[in-house]
């Protein structure tokens, strides 16, 4: 199989550690972004989770009512009712 030339831009930083990565598990730049390739092929897709971390609806409530400066204290009127409700 004939090899080509593939050009690409990653940020600096990020190259630097990944190509220290591979390095540690003995293979360079090429050989680690063929294998990504190659297992995307064999799954016919991204070989792991890409996903938005979306927050569920109680979190959610939450931040919007802290960003309105409601109930940023939480449910306790003091330390020894959290602790009640943690140990409970």
């Amino acid at each position: 199989m004939k090899n080509i030339d593939v050009t690409f831009q990653i940020d600096e930083d990020i190259k630097k550690q990944a190509e220290a990565l591979f390095d540690d598990l003995g293979m360079d730049l090429s050989t680690a972004f063929s294998i990504f390739l190659k297992q995307s092929i064999r799954e016919q897709g991204i070989p792991f989770s890409v996903s938005k971390n979306t927050p569920n609806e109680v979190t959610l409530a939450a931040m919007d009512a802290a960003e309105r400066g409601e109930d940023i204290y939480g449910p306790y009127d003091s330390v020894e009712n959290l602790m009640e409700a943690l140990n409970a």
